[in-house]
């Protein structure tokens, strides 16, 4: 019998009821070609999104980490860009399995018109193919690029921002945990939503959403194994590869995290913001009765758009501080 568990949100339910959000695919290495042209098809481009806005998208290639000769960014800014715009460096979602650079493009016009930032977003390699730490050191070079080379761009190297959604909110803690290792670019938060932080597999949260349609206990099982192989769920996974498994959350920059009460993140992401404070840091944590992994997609619903509210009013504090 599976555990009791939070309902969804009523209106949330009524639109993933509608909608084919994750259905009939499969979560296996045989699938995986099969998820990702799924992913492709029914996502907009880059240049789908960004157009219409009377956005410019210049696609630039810079050098990846040691070893890997290029990392691709798609820098997102009004026409002519701007003497010392503050900067959202965003890396997408999709389990470390799937995505790309235009996953989450959607918020990128909107968060040009109210903040006038510059957006740039990161392509890095996928597990199975390539492991940890290929991801995550695609998006720490990528971030020192845009750093060394913020006057050429217009960006403020000050007003930085790591970001990112699901997946790529974990490699989004993660870059924040090498910028402050490594003496990395300073940032001014880490925009944390409904982040992968945890490779165990061993909270209340993973077995309450263990069969659900949107990215369940099954699915994050997969994605880690494809990114960490047999090390997953032993002591040998470093927090750069999940950083619930850091000890020190201390000198990090301002966090905000949102998760669902109804998703399999629920407590590692409280567990994570917790962290934070105990070790002195911010973070701003918002837990969304009835959400689901990736709720906030559903506009329509009340309980979503509170959410993008609560984001809008962080990120404007945090860059503008």
């Amino acid at each position: 019998m599976s555990p009791a568990r939070p309902p969804y949100d009523p209106e949330l339910s009524a639109y993933l009821e509608a909608s084919e959000f994750l259905s009939g695919l499969e979560f296996t290495l045989d699938g995986i070609p099969q998820l990702r042209e799924s992913m492709s098809q029914s996502m907009p481009t880059l240049d789908d999104i960004v157009g219409p806005a009377g956005l410019e998208h210049i696609e630039l290639t810079v050098p990846g980490p040691e070893g890997v000769p290029e990392v691709i960014l798609s820098v997102i800014r009004r026409p002519g860009g701007s003497a010392a715009a503050p900067c959202v460096y965003y890396i997408h979602g999709g389990g470390m399995i799937i995505g790309d650079r235009s996953v989450g493009a959607d918020s990128f016009p909107e968060w040009i018109e109210r903040f006038g930032v510059t957006v740039v977003s990161v392509e890095y390699r996928l597990a199975p193919e390539h492991p940890h730490p290929a991801p995550v050191e695609d998006c720490y070079a990528g971030l020192v690029w845009v750093a060394e080379h913020a006057a050429e761009l217009g960006v403020d190297r000050e007003r930085v921002l790591v970001a990112g959604t699901s997946a790529g909110g974990g490699l989004a803690a993660a870059v924040a945990l090498l910028c402050r290792d490594r003496g990395g670019p300073r940032l001014v938060g880490q925009l944390l939503i409904c982040p992968m932080l945890d490779d165990r597999d061993r909270t209340v949260s993973t077995r309450q959403y263990e069969d659900v349609a949107v990215w369940n206990r099954a699915q994050n099982t997969f994605g880690w194994t494809a990114l960490l192989g047999t090390a997953k769920g032993t002591d040998d996974v470093p927090a750069y590869a999940a950083p619930a498994r850091a000890t020190d959350l201390s000198g990090l920059p301002p966090a905000f995290i949102d998760t669902g009460s109804a998703e399999v993140f629920r407590d590692e992401d409280v567990d994570y913001a917790s962290r934070i404070w105990a070790a002195g840091g911010q973070a701003e944590l918002h837990v969304w009765a009835g959400g689901f992994h990736g709720f906030a997609l559903f506009r329509e619903a009340t309980v979503s758009r509170g959410a993008v509210d609560a984001v809008h009013n962080w990120m404007g504090r945090v860059l503008n501080s």
